[in-house]
């Protein structure tokens, strides 16, 4: 469970979250607002996700951050979290074969399509993290870094995380040595050493591995 914050620290905690709020506060006469991320363009396995979070106007989730800052254990506790207090929320996942098929970059818009599109509550304004979505007809703010400078980008951005690495860790246990559940399909020393021993497996992305496979 999450320690408790007190005092000055809970104080310090609450005024990095109402900085966090800046672009949620410049937008809220909008409507509502749907936090967009994605998770896993750049490993060399695996699918590409992207969270879709709308958050209840002052909603307050302590420690929300770009997911990337949080050790796994706090990005656990607050998918569960964001979850539970969103007014809405989505994850889509778009597979190696596609990725190949279209390439990562369209991959990763249609995953963030599909997060928006499967959402229990249509959004009126779109804050993404760097991007703008092409084929979408909401309303859409890209920002630069914006997982740590929107608190529904991070839970976005949670959201697609944690989702990714649990199917990580599934695909972990059909093929133990490749070492998923470690890298998360990432490029590391182990695991290109992994595809040039064993050869690559179904949820390899065969365009970003032909270096290791000549």
């Amino acid at each position: 469970m999450m320690r408790t914050l007190k005092g000055e620290r809970l104080e310090k905690e609450l005024l990095r979250l109402e900085a966090m709020r800046e672009f949620e506060r410049r937008y809220e006469d909008c409507g509502l607002i749907c936090g967009v991320d994605e998770a896993g363009r750049g490993p060399l396995a695996g699918p590409v996700a992207a969270g879709a979070a709308i958050l209840p106007k002052d909603c307050v989730i302590l420690y929300l951050n770009d997911s990337k800052k949080l050790s796994e254990k706090r990005r656990d506790e607050l998918y569960d979290e964001i979850r539970e207090k969103a007014v809405a929320w989505n994850v889509g996942i778009v597979g190696p074969e596609r990725i190949d098929e279209i390439n990562i970059l369209q991959a990763t818009y249609e995953a963030m399509r599909e997060a928006i599109g499967g959402l229990s509550a249509v959004p009126d304004i779109l804050l993404n993290d760097a991007v703008t979505i092409p084929q979408i007809e909401i309303r859409q703010v890209p920002i630069i870094k914006g997982d740590a400078k929107s608190v529904s980008i991070a839970a976005a951005s949670i959201l697609a995380k944690v989702t990714r690495d649990r199917l990580m860790i599934e695909y972990d246990r059909l093929y133990p040595q490749y070492g998923f559940a470690k890298h998360k399909g990432y490029g590391t020393a182990a695991h290109i050493a992994a595809i040039r021993e064993f050869g690559p497996t179904p949820i390899h992305r065969k365009t970003f591995i032909r270096n290791f496979t000549d």
